[in-house]
């Protein structure tokens, strides 16, 4: 390998006080949110659509809202699920308000409420670079499109892009746990499924609070069959409604991999995209209700679990999650159970939380960086905390919280540290915030 300088002209298309990398599901709520607070905000997505792992990656059903019969997560998050409920293209599962959804609609919905705001997006357009000063203050970003290299210049900038790409570019130090990572999954959607079959009709309905809804079924199946044939790596298997009869979004393929590497997780793509067709096949010869049942989409990419994490100006325990600790600058709450899967075997541990925990604000920066935070899944918090943190419904409201604190931050000229948590959270509770 060698390297070559090359020098290239970028063309500065914006200036804004909030720049968002990463339009996923904590990505294209902290735009809404730091637009509506007032800030000029622009929104970089590397795909040609919005919604991240939910429409990237076909991850189903959005988890949770709520949790022992209250809702933990309101404000911006909750009228995108209403919005999209109403468009048809959401059911809202009780009692745990988790939301199954048709991949497309959410694509369609999501961008409507993101150009709504007055947000500048620019899509199909992937990170390349950008540009600190000495007090690590980032000025600009840079991206790939089909214009060629262009930029943004910004005040605060949100890194949502759920690997903390913006972060390592900035020299934020990351932090990758001790041992092997969660592993990556590739979702597909399965049709000339018979889902109205006692082996599907409830399985595919993820409303019970403290059951793991994997069908045991079929999971027994594939157990018996591995101990004679070759069986892929399988987790769960879980089957989730996506508002079509006879359509089901299917979660049972992982691989262990590191999706921070691109020759890794390229090849742990072509894996479970062969996975995808190994695990039809043996669905249709030995279940009734798959015999007809084809592929009808895969995704652009295998969903990430977990890649890198900041390393933050407070770092969220096991202990304070399980115990629900309430800080002082509290944004968010999260209640999905703490799910760990071995990258290797279809082993998962699932332990179910006694009630809705905490996220502090101080997860979100690092302290040597005045004027860029994270948004999603690569807060700092320790592995079991964080494998209840990562789902859809908690990024949400990760990111809600994100992008007000970004808009306070360019508006007032404080430092990211030194914002006022006070007109922070009454801000997020004027929005919707649950935080009690």
């Amino acid at each position: 390998m060698y390297q070559i300088k090359q020098e290239k002209v970028i063309n500065i298309v914006g200036e804004y006080d909030v720049v968002v990398a990463g339009g996923g599901p904590s990505g294209f709520i902290a735009a809404i949110a730091a637009s509506r607070e007032g800030a000029k905000t622009a929104l970089i997505e590397r795909y040609a659509f919005l919604g991240g792992m939910a429409t990237a990656s076909y991850v189903t059903p959005i988890s949770v809202f709520s949790y022992n019969g209250e809702r933990n997560i309101g404000g911006i998050p909750w009228e995108f699920v209403e919005r999209l409920e109403k468009a048809g293209g959401a059911l809202v599962e009780q009692p745990l308000n988790n939301v199954a959804f048709d991949p497309e609609l959410y694509k369609l919905i999501a961008e409507e409420m993101v150009r709504e705001a007055g947000v500048d997006l620019y899509m199909s357009s992937y990170i390349s670079g950008l540009k600190t000063d000495e007090h690590n203050r980032v000025e600009e970003v840079y991206f790939e499109n089909k214009n060629g290299t262009e930029g943004v210049r910004g005040k605060v900038f949100i890194d949502a892009t759920g690997d903390a790409d913006l972060c390592a570019m900035a020299g934020v130090p990351l932090r990758k746990y001790d041992g092997p990572m969660q592993p990556s999954s590739m979702c597909f959607i399965l049709s000339g499924v018979d889902t109205k079959s006692p082996l599907l009709k409830d399985v595919i309905h993820h409303s019970r609070q403290g059951v793991n809804c994997q069908s045991e079924k079929v999971r027994e199946k594939l157990l018996e069959l591995s101990k004679t044939m070759d069986v892929p790596n399988f987790g769960g298997p879980w089957f989730c409604t996506v508002l079509h009869e006879g359509s089901v979004a299917v979660n049972m393929t992982r691989i262990g991999t590191d999706a921070c590497n691109n020759r890794d997780f390229a090849s742990a793509n072509f894996s479970l995209r062969k996975d995808v067709f190994r695990f039809v096949q043996i669905l249709r010869e030995n279940f009734d209700e798959f015999k007809d049942a084809y592929v009808s989409a895969t995704p652009a990419q295998a969903g990430i679990r977990e890649s890198r994490h900041i390393i933050g100006v407070h770092t969220i325990t096991a202990e304070e999650y399980l115990n629900a600790y309430k800080y002082e600058d509290s944004v968010s709450r999260s209640s999905h159970p703490i799910d760990i899967h071995a990258p290797n075997g279809e082993s998962q541990r699932c332990s179910f939380l006694k009630k809705a925990a905490y996220v502090p604000y101080r997860a979100l920066i690092n302290s040597d960086y005045p004027n860029l935070m994270v948004a999603g899944r690569t807060l700092s918090a320790e592995k079991e905390a964080f494998a209840s943190l990562r789902v859809q419904a908690s990024c949400m409201g990760i990111g809600q919280a994100a992008g007000v604190a970004s808009a306070l931050s360019s508006m007032t000229g404080f430092r990211l540290q030194d914002i006022d948590y006070s007109i922070l959270v009454n801000k997020l509770k004027k929005m919707g915030a649950i935080l009690e």
